[in-house]
């Protein structure tokens, strides 16, 4: 029999819809381009597609369509589907064969009606008692089983009604219908496997991600806050700089892949951190290390008071006869009391330099140094400084709780994350994730590390994570050696940065016009720390926008 120009057609159709199908990444959307092209191809006015679940032994309604009753329910109608499920067995563990979809599922075969009134064998009751309530007439059936290639049923895809595309009454469904439909079906598991490995090798990786950041935040709780709060802060605002329609960023789009490219950077920006010692990200105080070595020091102002305290003695003992005037005593005395006063001074003194500041003065950095000058007995009996030099390297310190040496083994994090991340063989649509996570430390002046980049030398995600982890870090309120920064504060800061070169001028704009930091606040922030922000008074706001 000579193929005909319909049949011709409907082949060509046939070959559009499986390159369609192979294109399609979301899986409802692919759900429903299966059953409207099944519909399609046979002339079908109704159909259901349903998804097998493996662990329950049932099939779930995925989408339904009617289009003489206008029913849209499933995919991307927004419509819930109500229906319950189809058991394959019944309660004593028997294959249900009763029901048409049920029995193809169970038997991996295809199920052609042509009038499911006079057919024998299938419980058609449900069918009859919508037709009652609708006053709808479920006449012709066609139900295939969606395999996978490890003959694994992943769904069943059933049609009714077939039109005539002549006259438009209902007819069965031919066997080309059937041919074109099982190879449909057999496209359409291929496709829908695919596309849920991919998700499922997607969510893995996420997973894995996550599992990394769970090892930071179990060493360090306070990374793993960090870990957790900067991507979503970054996602925060690249959807800002997607709305503009104005300045530079006027034309800057992200598509999905674009979105989950940013987003696994981010939460990646600092894997590294998985080699820094816990007692250097950890670091409370300037003189922590296994312990707080304050408590050393009060112990030698403790010796301090002692031998102040025993001189004193020493000198009134020398009043034999009460040859000593009182002046002379009471003097000694005096002495001796501005000595412990001034010892409890440097002690309390030291104390405060111990927690880490914004700014160290460099008043308090020269009086520790004048301290370090007392002399002092070590347990070897020589006369040395009071404080080590490694002490007072630390008591020094101008910003934070870490030393030079220290501020290096941090800064080396970001080699660290740049190193596993370009070692991983990214696909094409994550290539770039190494270059924005390990781009998030430099500065748009060249100063940041370790590369050094400019501005026109990094992405603008690279940039969007840069402002993104200084914010998070200047408001968390889970660090060791700071409480969180109320919004204010914060924003005066970041200001300081755009004006001082550290971050991207324009992108600040945008995440102040945005009220970025407003929406992040409202997620994250304790509600003392949300103040009232008065623009006028940030740095860098250009209030003409």
């Amino acid at each position: 029999m000579p193929v005909t120009t319909n049949l011709i057609a409907r082949l060509q159709e046939l070959n559009e819809i499986g390159i369609a199908l192979s294109r399609q990444h979301d899986i409802n959307s692919l759900l429903e381009m299966i059953l409207e092209a099944a519909k399609r191809i046979t002339h079908a006015d109704a159909g259901t597609l349903y998804l097998h679940d493996p662990e329950y032994q049932m099939l779930h309604f995925g989408i339904v369509r009617t289009d003489t009753l206008n029913i849209k329910m499933g995919g991307t109608s927004g419509v819930p589907i109500t229906f319950f499920p189809i058991h394959l067995y019944d309660a004593d563990g028997q294959p249900n064969h009763a029901m048409v979809v049920s029995h193809s599922a169970l038997s991996r075969e295809t199920v052609n009606i042509p009038d499911a009134y006079s057919a024998i064998g299938y419980d058609f009751s449900g069918t009859k008692s919508f037709d009652a309530k609708t006053g709808y007439h479920s006449r012709s059936f066609l139900t295939v089983p969606m395999v996978d290639h490890e003959r694994d049923v992943i769904g069943v895809l059933q049609l009714i009604n077939a039109l005539d595309r002549d006259s438009g009454a209902i007819v069965p469904f031919s066997e080309d219908d059937q041919q074109l439909v099982e190879s449909l079906s057999s496209q359409a598991a291929i496709a829908l496997t695919n596309r849920r490995l991919i998700k499922q090798m997607e969510e893995l990786f996420e997973a894995f991600i996550q599992l990394i950041n769970t090892a930071i935040d179990d060493k360090s709780p306070y990374t793993g806050g960090h870990c957790a709060r900067v991507p979503v802060l970054t996602m925060m605002l690249a959807e800002a700089v997607t709305r503009t329609r104005q300045g530079p960023f006027k034309n800057f789009v992200m598509n999905d892949d674009d979105r989950q490219e940013l987003k696994i950077a981010s939460l990646l920006h600092d894997c590294g951190k998985i080699t820094t010692p816990v007692h250097v990200v950890d670091k409370p105080t300037k003189l922590h290390t296994l312990f707080d070595r304050i408590e050393l020091l009060d112990t030698r102002f403790e010796v301090l008071r002692r031998d102040a305290e025993i001189k004193m003695l020493r000198a009134l003992a020398q009043d034999s006869g009460c040859r000593m005037q009182d002046a002379e005593k009471t003097s000694i005395c005096a002495e001796y009391e501005a000595h412990i006063q001034q010892l409890d001074d440097d002690r309390e003194f030291l104390r405060q330099c111990n927690i880490g500041v914004e700014k160290m003065p460099e008043a308090a950095q020269l009086r520790v140094r004048l301290i370090a000058a007392y002399p002092w007995r070590d347990s070897e009996g020589k006369t040395t400084g009071f404080l080590s030099c490694d002490e007072v390297e630390n008591l020094t310190i101008c910003s934070g709780t870490l030393n030079a040496a220290e501020r290096e083994i941090i800064n080396h994090h970001i080699n660290v994350t740049i190193k596993m991340l370009e070692s991983l063989p990214w696909p094409k649509h994550l290539k770039n994730v190494p270059e924005y996570a390990g781009g998030h430390h430099e500065r748009v002046d060249g100063k940041g590390y370790p590369r050094g980049l400019t501005r026109d030398q990094m992405t603008l995600q690279a940039r969007v994570m840069g402002i993104a982890d200084i914010f998070e870090a200047l408001t968390a309120k889970d660090r060791p050696y700071k409480a969180g920064k109320t919004l204010s504060e914060s924003l005066i800061i970041l200001g300081q940065f755009k004006l001082g070169g550290h971050i991207d001028p324009d992108l600040f704009d945008v995440f102040i016009r945005e009220k970025v930091y407003l929406d992040y606040a409202r997620q994250f922030l304790a509600p003392e720390q949300i103040d009232e922000v008065d623009l006028s008074q940030i740095p860098g706001v250009n209030l003409d926008e």
